[in-house]
Formats: structure tokens, C-alpha cells, sequence
């Protein structure tokens, strides 16, 4: 079997401290589960493990007490909760044994940010680290390939994303059926499962507009127009996308000049396989004619991780003219402008002149396949 080391292991142990909360989040079937009981492991302290999907543990913690927590605790200094978002009032509970069980050490992880956040937020503040873990990464795939397997591999990866259990299907038909899967009995059931959401149909058909026009400015009235709801609900079901990490929204930039558009956002999956299953398309690369928005929106995935990973702090945007000159990627970090241009193969691509002239001394890049490990380096 294949053994990838996280990359996200270490920063998480420097950060398990006792009266803190570490909250490990991301998609299901990212590998949260198997990454904290690595990490358990790794520090070598036993550990109460909870699931928050289990009722009898929702039975158990229910009782919000010091005594009642010191109970099922028993000698354990240790706790980890799976799931964590499914216990009611959750962040009380929390807040609770950190500040009045001396020495314990927490970790809870959850597969979807608004409803752990939610109730978690406020009670922890200052309490706790947040980190987010995303299917595997191009620097966590290099322990276990090498430079010439790696061009395929990426071809692959291009079409059927970075899911860990990807890694053990046999074929391609395997992989088809794990990502469907994942799409009706894990990802739209997070979803629908808050707020009292039962219009699936209409959820899946704004993956499937939004797939198609990734790379391209999103209109929340016209997505609304096209389903039959209205900017409202087109708004808060992307927002709930993001929220159970399906979705990416990059926004804009603009310093308010005339010529820039910065008014509607884009939009990109956090996984291409997901993008995939949900426009049906899982053809290889050399016979599709959306390899650029294939590439684009797996380097973007890819930037994200690299820079939750390292802990960079960077605010995220494209940019566009009214003129039509666009970069598909602006980081605004340690007081400059880094434009990125993605293109699959190389080619020369020109610095959009009216770029140059707003923002002097703003760097510019082309990304492709040839020299993008040292971008995500």
C-alpha cells in the first residue's frame, strides 16, 4: 500500500498544546480521520477517541458539566472528536473542558467549516488552531514518484483529481464509480443536510453551470435566471459550496480604476475529479478540449494548499480590464503584487500593458507543466 506523509502533520503537532483546541478541517474523505490517529501515534499519549456521528456520544456529552466531562475523560489528557460539528453545542462543551480540565489536549476535525466554525468560533476564541486539509498535493505526491512518472501521473490527476483512496483503484472505471459516489452520498448529503435544503437537483445543476465557466467571471442573476431561483439563493448555495469544500470563490482586483472589472467573482472546485464527475467528463486529456480550465483550476487548488501548508499569508484575486486584459491569478503578500498566467504548455505570454502601467514594479509569471513544482515549492 501506499504510505504519503502529510504535509500538514507537523505543523499540526507543534500546535497541540495543554487548554487548546486544534480544529483539523476539510472535505470528506480528505484523510482527516487517518491523519489525527497518525498524529496520535506520533506524540505517543493515549487518547479518548469520540465520533460525533455516533448518538450515544451526543448522549454522553450532553450533560455540560465539569464533573460529567472529568468522568468520561477518566485518565485520558487527550481527546480527539471525530466529526465534531454533528455534537450539539459543540463549542460550549469545548470552551468548557479547556478551561476547567487542567493539562487536556484537544483535537476535533470536521467536514464542514460553517457548522464547526459556527459552533465553535466564539466559545474558542483565542482557544484554538485552525488548520485546513485538502485531498493530497503535488509536494505530497513527490515521497512517492519521481520525475519520470510524474508528467503522467499529472495528466491523470488533471482528470480524476487528488482523493487519497484514488491511489488504490485499479482503473478507471473504479475511480468513475468512487467519484460519483462521493458526489451523492457525501458531498450534496453535507449540504443538504442544514438548513433544510431537499432541492438537490437544483444544487447539482449550479455545479454543472459553474464547472462550465470556470476561468470566467460568474453572474449570480444569470446563474439565477438559468435555474429559476432567485440571486438570493444562487448566493447562499455557492456560499454553502465553499463551506463543505466543493467550491473556491476568488474575487476581483482593483484599486478602483476606471478600467478594471472587479465586481463579479469566479468561481473553482477544490478538486478536478469533482469537477469532472458533476459535467460527466472523465475522457483523458488528449482528447478534451477544456485542458486550460483543467490546468487553471488544478493550479489554483494547488496554490491553496501550498500556501495553507506554509502558513502564507496571501490575498488572492484575479485581474481584468474592461479591455479584455486579464491575469488568471494575483497574489497581494509582504506589501507586493505577484500576477500568475496559467498555460498547460509553454508559450509566450506578454505582460498585459495596462498591468504594467497601474502597478510598476508587480511581478508577472506563466505557470505550466514544465516549471510549476517550483512554484508550488
Amino acid at each position: 500500500m501506499v504510505y504519503i506523509v502529510r504535509e500538514l502533520s507537523e505543523n499540526i503537532i507543534r500546535k497541540i498544546q495543554p487548554n487548546k483546541v486544534v480544529i483539523v478541517l476539510g472535505a470528506r474523505r480528505v484523510g482527516k480521520t487517518v491523519l489525527v490517529k497518525e498524529i496520535l501515534e506520533k506524540v505517543n499519549e493515549p487518547a479518548l477517541i469520540l465520533n460525533g456521528e455516533d448518538i450515544n456520544v451526543h448522549d454522553k456529552l450532553a450533560n455540560r458539566s465539569v464533573e460529567n466531562y472529568k468522568q468520561i475523560l477518566g485518565s485520558f489528557k487527550f481527546l480527539f472528536i471525530d466529526e465534531a460539528q454533528k455534537i450539539p453545542d459543540i463549542g460550549l462543551k469545548l470552551k468548557l473542558m479547556v478551561d476547567e480540565i487542567e493539562g487536556l489536549k484537544i483535537i476535533v476535525s470536521g467536514s464542514s467549516s460553517f457548522d464547526i466554525n459556527n459552533k465553535t468560533g466564539e466559545p474558542l476564541t483565542g482557544r484554538k488552531y485552525t488548520f485546513n486539509l485538502f485531498a493530497f498535493s503535488e509536494n505530497e505526491y513527490n515521497q512517492v514518484e519521481n520525475k519520470i512518472s510524474k508528467i503522467d501521473k499529472l495528466r491523470e490527476r488533471l482528470v480524476f483529481g487528488n482523493y487519497p483512496e484514488l491511489l488504490h483503484l485499479p482503473d478507471k472505471e473504479n475511480k468513475i464509480d468512487y467519484l460519483n459516489e462521493m458526489i451523492s452520498a457525501y458531498l450534496l448529503k453535507d449540504i443538504l443536510a442544514f438548513e433544510n435544503i431537499r432541492n438537490s437537483q437544483k444544487i447539482f445543476n449550479l455545479l454543472r453551470l459553474v464547472a462550465f465557466q470556470i476561468g470566467g467571471e460568474v453572474s449570480m442573476q444569470e446563474l439565477g435566471n438559468q435555474l429559476g431561483i432567485s440571486k438570493n439563493t444562487v448566493e447562499k448555495y455557492l456560499d454553502l459550496l465553499s463551506k463543505v469544500f466543493i467550491l473556491h470563490k476568488v474575487g476581483g482586483y482593483s484599486r478602483n480604476l476606471r478600467k478594471e472589472i472587479s465586481k463579479n467573482s469566479r468561481w473553482y472546485f477544490l478538486d478536478n475529479g469533482i469537477r469532472n464527475a458533476v459535467i460527466a467528463n472523465f475522457n483523458p486529456i488528449e482528447y478534451r478540449n477544456d485542458v486550460g480550465v483543467l490546468w487553471e483550476n488544478y493550479m489554483i487548488s494547488e496554490r491553496l494548499k501550498y500556501q495553507e501548508y506554509k502558513r502564507i499569508s496571501s490575498n488572492n484575486y484575479f485581474w481584468r480590464t474592461y479591455g479584455q486584459q486579464e491575469i488568471d491569478w494575483v497574489e497581494e503578500r509582504e506589501g507586493s503584487l505577484f500576477g500568475y498566467e496559467f498555460k498547460w504548455k509553454e508559450s509566450k505570454v506578454k505582460v498585459p500593458s495596462q498591468w504594467e502601467k497601474a502597478y510598476p514594479g508587480s511581478s508577472f509569471e506563466v505557470i505550466n507543466k514544465d516549471n510549476f513544482e517550483n512554484w508550488l515549492k
